[in-house]
């Protein structure tokens, strides 16, 4: 097995390395389109959403690990609502993903193998839009989209990732992270008839996850992101989307040591959106995940969402 070959040689390095070589879309860094779309009060939307991940891991060579390779499905159960705040439109969603992931590589020229399959940290995000986008009913939503072809609204927002997911500090590979991730958010949605321009940048901080592999002590700076998205509606309620997100920072450390781990990632990818009927819709998409440093992943990641709009 990968963990036993690696427990049996592993330093807080070597830890860390194989931390950070985890797929970054379950790392803090995201790429979501439509994040700020302007909807009615009181409408509620549920989903579950598919993820497959395959793709490969670079290490640093002094560890003797190649041809590591990483494939994961992610299924994803979503909830959310848009109500009024302060006379603005104010959106929560709530995220609860499970996770089936098998490792493999070779470790001093040995074929090895781990598989983790649980919860991951679930997310709960809070959104206000700041201008543009005022709290309205089902009717005057209507009437207020149909007089704003062309509008503007910035937005914040703060989601947070909690510490509930499969966690093991005698392991390696977790599909948790034992630590709570908070990211501050500020964006910018420009419509323009059936053309949109999403704009986000966030920060995202991490508490340190003192239960970490051999008894120490994992922090990490803060990862800045920041993710533009075009998307083009049509009549009949079909959008298409494209879109690139970028990340950069995040140096962490162990015991206080520092790894020169600052990382560098570019996400792009196509979604494609259309309804069931009055209130389904379905969704599907491809987004590549791309490291830009020696050390890191190369993923692959299509999925595919259904909604339920009530």
């Amino acid at each position: 097995m990968l963990l036993a070959v690696m427990e049996r040689r592993a330093t807080a390095s070597l830890a860390l390395v194989a931390f950070a070589g985890l797929p970054a879309l379950a790392r803090g860094q995201d790429h979501e389109p439509r994040r700020w779309t302007h909807l009615p009060v009181d409408t509620n939307v549920v989903a579950a959403t598919g993820l497959w991940s395959t793709g490969d891991l670079a290490f640093d060579p002094v560890l003797r690990i190649d041809d590591a390779n990483v494939e994961m499905k992610t299924f994803v159960l979503s909830y959310t609502r848009y109500f009024e705040l302060f006379e603005r439109t104010a959106r929560v969603d709530a995220l609860l993903p499970l996770q089936d992931g098998r490792w493999e590589g070779r470790v001093d020229g040995v074929p090895t193998t781990v598989d983790r399959e649980g919860l991951a940290d679930p997310a709960i995000r809070f959104s206000l839009a700041l201008t543009g986008a005022p709290a309205l009913e089902a009717k005057e939503f209507q009437e207020y989209r149909r007089a704003h072809v062309v509008d503007t609204t910035v937005g914040v927002a703060l989601e947070a990732r909690l510490p509930l997911g499969e966690y093991d500090d005698d392991k390696l590979i977790n599909l948790g992270q034992h630590r709570f991730a908070l990211a501050p958010q500020l964006g910018v949605l420009h419509l323009r008839g059936p053309w949109s321009f999403e704009l986000t940048g966030s920060t995202v901080f991490y508490t340190d996850n003192r239960s970490f592999f051999g008894d120490t002590t994992l922090s990490q700076e803060p990862l800045f992101t920041v993710q533009s998205h075009f998307v083009r509606t049509f009549e009949n309620g079909c959008w298409v989307s494209a879109g690139v997100a970028y990340g950069w920072a995040g140096e962490t450390r162990v015991d206080g040591v520092s790894k020169d781990d600052e990382r560098s990632n570019l996400l792009w990818g196509l979604s494609f959106g259309f309804r069931i009927g009055a209130n389904q819709a379905v969704r599907i998409g491809y987004v590549r995940a791309d490291t830009l440093t020696d050390v890191g992943s190369d993923t692959h990641n299509p999925f595919i969402a259904w909604s339920f709009r009530f």
